[in-house]
């Protein structure tokens, strides 16, 4: 499974973004969906998740109320749109993609190149 990810730039705080993530696996609907990131001198940290029929999600609680991920399978693509983003969603976000099927998994088994977010103050 190839993945590619982007829409990411720069943003002012309170501003919003969408990032797409396009997958090549015809069978793209039967993967869990995840976005994750990784700031400036930071470890990389789970965003949110999605399940394969997109029932399902969960996020980290850093963007709870703020971020939405969402899918569409006809499209082979997963998207995270971003509002009221802060200085502190700067970072790189990946997209992944789990052959489990609990959104909740920590496993994921391919992932794309990140696209840099910056968010300024």
């Amino acid at each position: 499974v190839q993945l590619q990810a982007f829409g990411g730039g720069l943003v002012q705080a309170g501003g919003s973004l969408r990032l797409s993530c396009a997958a090549s696996a015809r069978t793209f609907s039967s993967y869990v969906m995840g976005w994750f990131r990784q700031g400036p001198e930071k470890e990389r940290e789970f965003v949110a998740a999605i399940s394969w029929s997109g029932g399902n999600t969960h996020y980290a609680d850093s963007v709870k109320g703020r971020f939405t991920i969402s899918r569409d399978n006809a499209k082979n693509t997963v998207y995270l749109q971003m509002n009221s983003l802060k200085p502190e969603d700067t970072a790189v976000y990946y997209c992944a993609a789990s052959t489990s099927s609990s959104i909740w998994t920590i496993r994921y088994d391919y992932w794309g190149q990140g696209t840099q977010v910056t968010v300024s103050s």
